[in-house]
């Protein structure tokens, strides 16, 4: 026991250490050790040690679960036996960050530097604003008609095409190989890229020319600098590098100059109109093949094909069951279409046709994938053609899909951001029609019977027998006909894994028409329609070069091999104004249906998967068979699909050490080529960006809806139990229910039986449903006592809609690179923190032995 005397003691010393150390004698434990070595600050200054210390207190209670007052021991025990807690994602939840900044927010990036640029961004903009004030405006629609009046009055000069033309190609040439100083180079860089800012704004195709125009000349003198004074190599190792990168550049320039042909003329083609007695329309067959689809998926399909607006007596409906099913053969009897189906499953959906066009004796067929909903219009669109054209074999229509595939699911950007069929169904197919070569896509066509069985029915040599059937009838002189009007839609694959095994069929049939029916040898085609055809072949082909353009900065971080024998003042000197140029050019010409940087995203996704099956084909065209893409399917839970993403991860960790290589190249073995080595490691971190984009894709976000909710705004009227009627407007649509909009808040408990009637022109139809949700004025209903009377009905009143898909463009924000560059460079970071992400789970499941939970 402690005497009085030693406590007075201990009292005064006390007193005496917190009197020197400016803290009160019965303050705790934590403010004693602050005080001993930080010192109280002088009167008026702020105590940032304290506030420090109180932050970092904060903090750990937190971290660690402890409360306010609890001992010394609690927190030794909290520090070693931390309480379970669901760790905190490192990537963002997209949908969520979006939701809070606003639909048209694209980028959260953008978002946080402009609010961190704001001061900056404010005194720019108001110094632009006074200076352009201060100049006149720019007419710029009004210069766009003048150059448009003025080339038609060139049109009609006689000989003056061919002319302008040959002196044209003499001054590019001039242009390609006259050498130039380096600083003469980046003036010359500058000029251009005025004239290019100039003519993006000016609205007509001409201006659009003129940037092509622009491109094709800054790319050849590119291109012959490259041949001409960076193919001397120093030692075989660089000479093979070097070539093998420069053989892939020339597979893109190929591509690149075969593209600005294709899609120079976007014919836009208009409907033709059908004759007014409907006696003289000609029979039509509709075939909807099937194999292992579920009935829920294809019974749309049916359903709306059967009411399409088409005299009956002229109009057979079969469904094509490669699959034998009897729940189908029931469904096909009890709704009145023809089934067929054969003993023999040979040539899988090519043979499935050929055996329905023996089996049948329609003038034309009309062919849609078993998901694809056609509405009502799509023959009375498409039929005009034929009758206008007797030589027109084909009339394929655009593939739209209602739901969104894996890139703009697992990245949010649905309708937001074009597909990647995007660009071929808005665009390429739009260009083809003007050199007369758009060519069948499988479904949403139809075709003349009698130029199909003068090609021997669908090709069943290659795994793509849509592309392929319409080269034959180009060889015979056949025409085709592109409508780029939305007559039906369709389901996007669910998964990146079946999206993958589509592409890759896609690709392993492209190479094997390249292989054994090259447009180049054989007779029947002209000139453009080859370039068209070797274009879209060309294209899945690229995953050699893709691979290569990723791999390659590795070779000089690594090994410091130089792939360019150029200094790296001449490298920039001469491949920034080719992709500048040429990336300003394609941003307006596809920038309505691709965001420029995307096609990067989806090359290095698709790359490595595509190079065995190209490869394969090209040298045996026997070898692969059909494989069915996968439609309808749910994913219940998110997770990083491995398997899938096994090669990006392996190339990200190459550019990862690849930049970690550079940054010690730089501070120790290659100072004297800091240039050169800060061009290589800007060129990986572009590749990080990619591959971190094409891992965060192989992140499956959830997909537990049966039926797709697609948008919809037409009116409608809700039937209230008591029979009371409330005008209302629809928000959305499925098979399984409806999204109403009321027009005052409504107390509608869920279960609470109602009914809903929506019209199709003069007609009203009834459905009963019950209430699933009710959020204010948002009613969502959920239909009851279904039927395939119906099912039939609402899909006259919602899929079938003539006017279903007109605007489904207008959704979609207008390309802007800036813009997209970031929008690819968050989807690149993003895409390396969920990697992070579920590196972590799978530790956390191997280590604690808990089931791994979504964030």
């Amino acid at each position: 026991m402690s005497t009085p005397g030693a406590t007075s003691v201990l009292s005064r010393l006390r007193r005496t250490l917190a009197q020197q150390l400016g803290v009160d004698a019965e303050a705790g434990r934590g403010t004693w050790l602050l005080r001993l070595v930080f010192r109280q600050p002088p009167p008026g200054q702020r105590d940032w040690p304290a506030w420090w210390a109180e932050r970092l207190a904060r903090r750990l209670r937190v971290e660690l679960a402890v409360a306010e007052g609890e001992g010394m021991g609690t927190w030794l025990k909290r520090i070693f036996f931390r309480p379970h807690r669901r760790r905190v994602r490192l990537s963002a939840n997209l949908r969520s960050a979006r939701h809070h900044r606003g639909a048209r927010r694209r980028s959260m990036l953008l978002g946080r530097l402009g609010h961190w640029l704001a001061p900056v961004h404010g005194i720019a903009g108001r110094a632009g604003h006074a200076v352009t004030s201060k100049l006149p405006s720019v007419p710029w629609a009004r210069i766009g008609e003048r150059v448009n009046h003025w080339s038609s009055g060139l049109d009609r000069v006689p000989h003056l095409k061919p002319v302008i033309l040959l002196l044209a190609l003499m001054v590019a040439v001039g242009f390609w190989t006259t050498p130039l100083p380096i600083a003469d180079q980046f003036r010359l860089f500058v000029a251009v890229l005025v004239v290019m800012v100039l003519a993006r704004r000016i609205p007509g195709r001409w201006p659009t020319m003129l940037m092509v125009s622009l491109s094709i000349l800054m790319t050849g003198r590119y291109m012959w600098w490259r041949v001409t004074q960076t193919l001397n190599f120093a030692t075989p190792v660089e000479a093979l590098f070097g070539y093998l990168l420069f053989a892939a550049e020339i597979y893109t320039w190929i591509v690149l100059f075969f593209g600005y042909i294709q899609t120079a003329w976007p014919l836009n083609r208009q409907p033709k109109p059908l004759p007014d007695d409907t006696d003289s329309w000609p029979t039509v067959d509709v075939y909807i093949p099937t194999y292992n689809e579920p009935l829920s998926v294809v019974s749309p399909a049916v359903l709306a094909a059967k009411s399409m607006d088409w005299p009956h007596d002229k109009l057979r409906v079969y469904l094509l069951d490669d699959g034998s099913r009897e729940q189908f053969h029931r469904f096909a009897n009890e709704v009145g279409v023809g089934y067929l189906t054969r003993e023999e499953h040979r040539y899988a959906k090519a043979g499935n046709i050929n055996h329905a066009l023996s089996m049948t004796s329609g003038e034309f067929i009309a062919i849609f994938d078993c998901d694809h909903i056609p509405t009502r219009s799509f023959l009375q669109t498409t039929m005009g053609e034929f009758i206008a054209d007797p030589k027109c074999a084909m009339v394929q229509t655009p593939h739209h899909f209602f739901s969104p595939d894996p890139f703009e699911r697992n990245y949010d950007t649905f309708m937001r951001i074009p597909n990647e069929g995007s660009l071929f169904y808005g665009l390429i197919q739009d260009g083809n029609d003007f050199w007369n070569a758009t060519f069948f896509c499988g479904s949403c066509a139809v075709i003349r019977r009698a130029p199909l069985m003068e090609v021997g029915g669908i090709a069943i040599e290659t795994v793509t027998e849509d592309a392929h059937t319409s080269l034959k009838m180009h060889r015979r002189g056949y025409r085709t006909a592109y409508l780029r009007i939305v007559q039906a839609a369709g389901l996007a694959t669910e998964s990146l894994s079946g999206h993958i095994g589509q592409r890759i069929r896609w690709a392993r049939g492209m190479a094997q028409i390249f292989r054994i029916d090259n447009p180049w040898l054989r007779k029947g085609l002209t000139f453009f329609q080859r370039i068209c055809y070797s274009n879209a072949m060309l294209h899945f082909f690229y995953g050699i070069p893709r691979l290569i353009f990723l791999c390659m900065p590795g070779a000089f971080l690594f090994f410091g091999l130089h792939v360019f024998a150029a200094d790296a003042l001449s490298v920039m000197a001469y491949v920034l104004p080719y992709l500048f140029v040429s990336g300003m050019a394609n941003s307006r010409i596809q920038g309505q249906y691709r965001h420029s940087f995307w096609a990067e995203v989806y090359e290095s996704v698709l790359a490595w998967y595509t190079v065995l099956p190209t490869t394969v084909a090209f040298i045996n065209p026997k070898k692969g068979k059909f494989n069915v893409t996968a439609k309808g399917g749910l994913i219940e839970q998110e997770y990083l699909d491995w398997a899938t993403s096994k090669p990006y991860v392996w190339l990200l960790a190459l550019n990862l050490c690849a930049l970690v290589a550079g940054i010690v190249r730089i501070f120790t073995t290659q100072r004297d080529e800091p240039a050169t080595v800060l061009m290589n490691m800007v060129w990986a971190l572009f590749n990080v960006a990619m591959l971190g984009a094409a891992v965060g894709v192989a992140k499956e976000a959830r997909q537990v809806r049966v039926s797709h909710h697609v948008p919809l705004v037409v009116p409608a009227t809700l039937v209230l139990p008591d029979g009371k009627t409330i005008a209302c407007r629809t928000e959305n649509y499925s098979t399984g229910g409806l999204g109403i909009i009321l027009p005052e808040s409504m107390e509608l408990d869920r279960g609470s039986p109602l009914g809903v009637a929506l019209s199709r022109g003069d007609i009203d139809y009834y459905f009963p449903a019950v209430v699933a949700r009710n959020s204010g004025l948002h009613l969502g209903m959920k239909f009851e006592e279904w039927s395939y009377e119906k099912e039939t009905q609402l899909i006259q009143c919602t899929f079938g809609r003539a006017d279903a898909w007109v605007r489904w463009e207008e959704e979609l924000v207008p390309d802007a690179p800036l813009h997209s560059f970031v929008e690819v460079i968050e989807m690149g970071y993003q895409g390396v923190l969920r990697l992070f992400d579920a590196c972590l789970d799978a530790v956390e499941a191997a280590v604690v032995r808990r089931p791994r939970r979504s964030g």
